[in-house]
């Protein structure tokens, strides 16, 4: 598996989709991939995002499951997320998903983008 979602992470993730899905608004389908990707910006080259897609491409993305939250990776980011571990945080001082990645050379001093 070359990333890590953390149980915390999945329940924040369920959590998000469950919100989505009740608003009476909500046109989604029943299931919702976390989507992970590296796109380029950020001071430093590359920024890590994470995405709810209810779509995904099966020549284009690998599927992952993990603590019952599909997991999209186009396979380009993929290589750049071996071993990439996703946590959520919800402390005083800190609240949100963080993305932490062995791979990264460098990081920005914001630790918003990465270079490798």
């Amino acid at each position: 598996m070359p990333i890590i979602l953390t149980e915390k992470a999945a329940g924040e993730v369920k959590r998000i989709v469950a919100e989505q899905q009740q608003q009476p608004s909500a046109q989604l389908p029943e299931k919702i991939y976390l989507r992970m990707r590296v796109v380029g910006g950020g001071c430093s080259g590359f920024q890590h995002k994470l995405d709810l897609d209810p779509q995904v491409n099966p020549k284009l993305d690998e599927i992952f499951e993990m603590h019952g939250v599909p997991v999209a990776i186009d396979k380009r980011s993929l290589m750049y997320l071996d071993g990439v571990t996703v946590d959520f945080h919800d402390e005083i001082a800190r609240r949100g998903f963080s993305i932490s990645n062995p791979n990264a050379k460098t990081t920005c001093g914001c630790g918003s983008s990465f270079s490798m």
